[in-house]
């Protein structure tokens, strides 16, 4: 890995940032980490652009208001990608009972440090869904799209 300690260490701080900033709610704190706002979700589904992102944010917490995550592990795979294991836990407005899973989160990252993509498993990412070749619920990426964009 060539990435300087400092990029990691402001990677780390952004994806800090950026999930401390989902908790308390204030979206354009965790817009401001991304140059392209842009998620892609365990089953398939791909939130890209600011209007999209921020409806997504805005519907999931009026659904599950108390929605939160908590850090479990971070790891830098390579000098594109920021891979954390996570907590997350919420109560749904439409059954009143509290929920805790784990998941993944794969953050890739443009030449400024800054997200471009947010791509969520339930299971850990494999080599195939690291590089773009796989897409979150494991089908293959479509040929010359390159996946995530990374």
């Amino acid at each position: 890995m060539s990435l300087s300690r400092e990029r990691r260490a402001r990677r780390e701080a952004l994806v800090g940032e950026h999930m401390e900033s989902e908790n308390v709610q204030e979206w354009d704190r965790t817009m401001a980490t991304f140059s392209h706002a842009r998620y892609e979700l365990p089953d398939g589904r791909v939130i890209d652009g600011h209007d999209d992102v921020m409806r997504y944010w805005i519907e999931g917490r009026t659904l599950v208001p108390d929605q939160r995550n908590e850090l479990i592990d971070l790891a830098h795979l390579d000098d594109d990608h920021v891979l954390i294991h996570f907590w997350l836990r919420g109560t749904p407005t439409t059954t009143g009972r509290p929920f805790e899973t784990t998941l993944w989160a794969l953050y890739d990252f443009d030449e400024h440090d800054l997200m471009t993509n947010e791509r969520v498993y339930v299971e850990r990412p494999t080599a195939d869904q690291v590089a773009g070749r796989v897409t979150t619920d494991g089908r293959p990426t479509p040929s010359g799209t390159g996946g995530s964009g990374s």
